[in-house]
Formats: structure tokens, sequence, C-alpha cells
């Protein structure tokens, strides 16, 4: 049985007011990763056609999409009737609130933005789908250091377990539990890095790329939502699923369905 370490959630304190926050670190190290493997690719995968001043643009665009989407996601899946009483709370996302899907949908839509600004469909034949080819093998790093933030702020714990490495959360209480943020980090952010590396190392068919991120990350995190504890607000809901496992079905199945039409050259 192992005890969470109870880190302090603040990495540096400026003033006795204000402070770095390790959450906030763990965003700025998914944009550094952003830019450095993305600079490697434009280095090494030529075929996708980007230039470093477009991965900047994209960064922008996307922290963008990943920020206000995140937040905007966690309030209206998870928290709606909170934030209503409490409006200003929205802003206070040092204190955690994110929702990947709603940062995944921000992104989609910052890339429409980033794809008319550039013209990428009038200026190199590349459709808005091999935009995202490039982006999401980029992406899980940063993933995987959200769920290093979770841990080390101690919150989205796991359910109850016997096994030898379960971890009690003395700020929840004395039950040894899931470290499910762990599962997630080594599931969405290293073992899905490792996938969709290891699978855009050469050209492949537009949106193949796009399909395999949606059919990863959708089904880790459906089966890490398995050790994770339910939403005290929302508990578990329709077939005892839970809210993170139901907004990850349309990925998986939607990731599917681009997968088999790309191979069926659809998306050209």
């Amino acid at each position: 049985m192992l005890m969470h370490p109870q880190f302090d959630p603040i990495a540096l304190n400026i003033t006795d007011s204000f402070g770095i926050h390790w959450y906030g670190l763990m965003y700025l190290l998914g944009f550094l990763a952003f830019l450095g493997l993305g600079r490697y690719q434009i280095k090494h995968k030529p075929w996708f056609g980007w230039s470093n001043e477009m991965l900047d643009d994209a960064l922008f665009y996307g922290a963008l999409g990943v920020i206000l989407g995140g937040r905007i996601g966690y309030v209206l899946f998870y928290q709606l009737g909170s934030f209503l009483q409490h409006p200003l709370d929205i802003f206070k996302i040092w204190q955690g609130g994110m929702s990947f899907h709603g940062g995944f949908l921000g992104v989609l839509i910052a890339m429409y933005f980033f794809n008319k600004k550039h013209g990428f469909n009038k200026k190199h034949g590349q459709p808005w789908l091999k935009i995202m080819d490039f982006v999401a093998p980029l992406v899980p790093i940063g993933l995987g250091a959200g769920r290093m933030g979770n841990f080390i702020n101690g919150e989205l714990w796991g359910r109850a377990t016997n096994a030898n490495w379960g971890m009690i959360f003395p700020q929840v209480d004395n039950v040894a539990r899931h470290p499910s943020q762990l599962y997630e980090f080594a599931l969405e952010g290293i073992l899905l890095f490792a996938i969709l590396w290891w699978f855009s190392r050469k050209q492949r068919p537009v949106g193949a790329i796009s399909a395999l991120f949606l059919m990863g990350y959708g089904s880790f995190r459906f089966l890490a939502e398995y050790t994770r504890e339910p939403d005290s607000y929302l508990g578990l809901l329709q077939l005892g699923l839970s809210m993170g496992q139901w907004l990850s079905l349309p990925m998986i199945f939607i990731g599917i369905w681009m997968w088999l039409s790309a191979h069926k050259q659809k998306f050209i």
C-alpha cells in the first residue's frame, strides 16, 4: 500500500498571494513538447509541407483551443450548475477543472481557423485532416503532463482497490485507491505517443493518423475510467458508464469510420 506524497500544488511562490502552480507548468511542458516534436517532424517528415512559422502559429491557435475549450467543456459537461451559481469561478483555471473532450473540440475549431488563415487547401492542396495528422502525434506528451499535474494536485483519484499498489489519498479518506492519474499518464501520454510516433514515421493516407489518435485515446480513456472514481456530482450514468466513457465512445466509433475511410482514400 502506498501513500500519496501530498505535493504542494504551488511549485514556486512569487508573493504571499501569487505563485506558479505545477498544473500550469505541466501545460507549459506540453506546449514546449509540441514545439520540439513539431520541429522534428518538419525536418524529418517533409511530406506534411509545414514550416517553423506555421508551427508557431499552430501553437498559438492550439493553446487557445485547449485552454478555452478545456475550461468551457468542463463547465458544460461536468459542473454547469455550480458555475451558474458562481460564474467568476470559471476563470480560476489554476484550481484545476479542465475537460479533455472540451479541449479536443476547442483544438478542432482552432485548427479550422488556422487552416482558413493559411489557406492549406489552396496553397498546399492539403485538406484540413492533413493538418490534424501533423498535429496528432504532438499531443499525447501534453496529455500525459496534464495527468501528472492531476496526480501532483491529488485530484481525480481512483476507485477503491485491494491491489498492492493501491494508494491512499489522505485528503479523501484512508482507503487504498487506484492511482488512476498515473494509469492515464502511462496510457494517454506515453503509450499513445509511442504508437502515434511510430505510425507516423512514414507517409500515411490522409486522415489515418487522426483516426488512430481518436481510436487510441478513446479506448485508453474508456478503459482507465473503470479505475477512476466517478465525479461525486455526476456518479455513474446510463449502463453504469461514467461521463468520461460516454464522451469517449463517439471518439472510438468516429475513429474506426475514419480509419476505414482513410484507407479507401476518401479524404484526398
